[in-house]
């Protein structure tokens, strides 16, 4: 499956049809180009639900040339705002606003996207998805309903026991091996 390439999203489910077009008639990828983005999040692998956002991850080398593209690109749309994660490291800048009835969200580090943490676990809930089958799929999707955040929907699907975040990157060593 090629995250790096939206056209998947035209075969997919209703809503995943419309953010396709949202994307697309807005440019808002391309926009974006000079900044490697990837659609991440829950909407690409089908277990988003109603107020799920779009997921759009960065990678910058210059902070402020970031901002400023994201400001002369996004700055009118409605509810927008630009923070930065200082807590996160490396630094990160979250920018939301709404694009046609979708909450857009994108995540911008000095980490290629490949290599954010977005982009990993999409990789490794991709994977368990497709192997675990549709019964998993809508146990996660009921579980985000009830409140749960996505990666501890999966620890708690896949009774995993520790910090949600570190058992399913655990999933990730486990994939690249030959004899999986």
């Amino acid at each position: 499956m090629d995250f790096e390439n939206i056209e998947y999203l035209q075969h997919g489910n209703d809503r995943q049809r419309q953010a396709y077009s949202v994307l697309s008639n807005n440019q808002i990828l391309s926009k974006l180009k000079q900044f490697d983005p990837i659609l991440a999040g829950t909407l690409p692998i089908n277990i988003d639900i109603e107020d799920s956002d779009l997921d759009i991850i960065c990678c910058f080398a210059d902070k402020q040339k970031f901002q400023k593209a994201i400001k002369d690109n996004f700055s009118n749309e409605k509810k927008f705002t630009i923070r930065e994660l200082s807590s996160s490291n490396p630094l990160a800048i979250v920018v939301n606003f709404f694009v046609d009835g979708f909450k857009i969200e994108i995540f911008g580090q000095s980490i290629p996207t490949k290599q954010q943490l977005a982009y990993r676990y999409l990789i490794v809930e991709h994977n368990l998805l497709n192997k675990h089958g549709e019964k998993f799929r809508q146990q996660i999707i009921k579980l985000k309903r009830q409140g749960h955040k996505t990666e501890p929907a999966f620890a708690s699907a896949l009774n995993l026991t520790g910090d949600p975040y570190i058992e399913l990157l655990k999933f990730e060593v486990a994939n690249k091996s030959p004899f999986h």
